[in-house]
């Protein structure tokens, strides 16, 4: 067993390193096609932890996994945000924002849903996992991981919650692609307007593409220097904020605690650089370096649990089907009202569903050339999908008494 705090970050950072490296590897896109590597990176820590390499958290002297989550989770949000284009995601219109933000409302609706149908069957602290993946539907895992800290989502829920995430949206995203060949039949009986599309494209020309360049040592540091300013200021705000709220707010109104308020603030921050020449950090790499501490504290996230954690991870894939199925109806609903065609729709649900890393693929299979719309809706919900499920969550707190 490592009790030794350094020698638990050597385990989390080889397993991540190892598992990203071999992602890369041509004879291993196969396995990660169908189960991604961020499922690994959770997994295998979560292994280690129940045949005993990795102590459970309160076997630990030094509360490493506490730091890893205060510090490496705000700077990670920080890196990934501030290469937002806000500009460009309004360009889209409001029709397919519309579509988009449905998308998210009928997951936020479904949740607390699905909380009143199956809540009696599930754990007491449910809620808390449920916010965790209303975000992951809303937004990606980053968001996933900011509201599972924000509200302290007990690990053995979230392994769970792990489980769900990977199966529902690679169904989901199956299901999306099947019913790809009968988008004329639907947009016919929807009476879409074709034209979306192409004006779609027009506005959403350039999106994602950009100069990349090689990282160096200057702009590494550069990178560091401001995730850990914006760490420190979110922070730091966040105890002030606390306090301010303490002394205006009775205990039973603040639910959200300094944690949940330095995830929020952190998440401010990066869009508020997005705005400054600190966004040209991404052509660097910056997302990526964010994405490798994203990585890194899932990993942490995962060594403090077993697989015993599973156990309801049968009947939370029967919860997760019938809550997609909301957000499916809301989905439907939006493109109806709005005559919004089946491409769109789709491109639409992926990225709530997907995030970043699918909506794209979605996109492009229905409509060639509509991949940028994908992308800057998956955007749109990775900055929306945070404070939505932390909402999310403490509806179903409510809910759950």
């Amino acid at each position: 067993m490592i009790n030794d705090p350094m020698g638990i970050i050597m385990v989390l950072l080889v397993i991540e390193g190892a598992i990203l490296y071999t992602a890369g590897a041509d004879r291993a896109k196969r396995l990660f096609k169908y189960v991604p590597a961020m499922f690994w990176i959770y997994f295998l820590p979560m292994l280690a932890n129940t045949i005993g390499l990795i102590p459970p958290r309160k076997d630990i002297a030094v509360d490493v996994h506490g730091a890893i989550t205060t510090y490496c989770l705000p700077a990670c949000l920080v890196l990934l945000l501030i290469s937002v284009d806000l500009r460009a995601i309004y360009r889209l219109g409001a029709v397919a924002i519309a579509v988009m933000l449905a998308g998210s409302l009928g997951t936020l609706v479904g949740g607390p849903v699905v909380m009143l149908i199956f809540g009696r069957w599930l754990p007491p602290d449910i809620w808390s996992g449920i916010g965790a993946l209303s975000a992951s539907w809303m937004g990606g895992s980053s968001n996933m991981i900011a509201v599972a800290e924000s509200v302290d989502t007990p690990a053995k829920i979230y392994g769970t919650m792990i489980v769900v995430d990977t199966i529902i949206p690679y169904a989901w995203m199956g299901l999306l692609i099947f019913l790809s060949a009968h988008q004329a039949r639907f947009d016919r009986w929807n009476r879409a307007k074709s034209n979306i599309l192409d004006d779609l494209k027009h506005r959403a020309a350039g999106a994602g593409a950009g100069e990349s360049e090689p990282i160096t040592l200057r702009h590494f540091v550069v990178m560091f220097a401001v995730a850990a300013v914006g760490t420190y200021a979110a922070i730091q705000l966040a105890e002030l904020l606390s306090v301010i709220l303490a002394r205006l707010l009775p205990a039973t109104l603040q639910i959200v605690s300094p944690s949940a308020w330095a995830i929020i603030l952190a998440s401010v921050l990066g869009l508020l650089l997005s705005f400054t020449p600190v966004r040209r950090l991404e052509r660097f790499g910056a997302s990526k370096v964010g994405y490798g501490l994203l990585y890194f504290v899932l990993a942490s996230i995962g060594a403090r649990t077993s697989l015993a954690s599973l156990a309801d991870a049968p009947l939370m894939i029967v919860v997760g089907v019938v809550w997609v199925l909301i957000h499916g109806a809301f989905i439907l609903a939006a493109g109806r009202l709005f005559r919004a065609p089946m491409a769109l729709m789709a491109a639409a649900s992926q990225a709530n569903m997907g995030g970043t890393a699918s909506a794209p693929v979605v996109a492009e299979i229905y409509h060639p050339g509509l991949a940028p719309v994908g992308l800057l809706l998956a955007v749109l919900g990775s900055i929306v999908g945070t404070y939505l499920g932390i909402f999310c969550a403490h509806i179903c707190r409510f809910l759950s008494g």
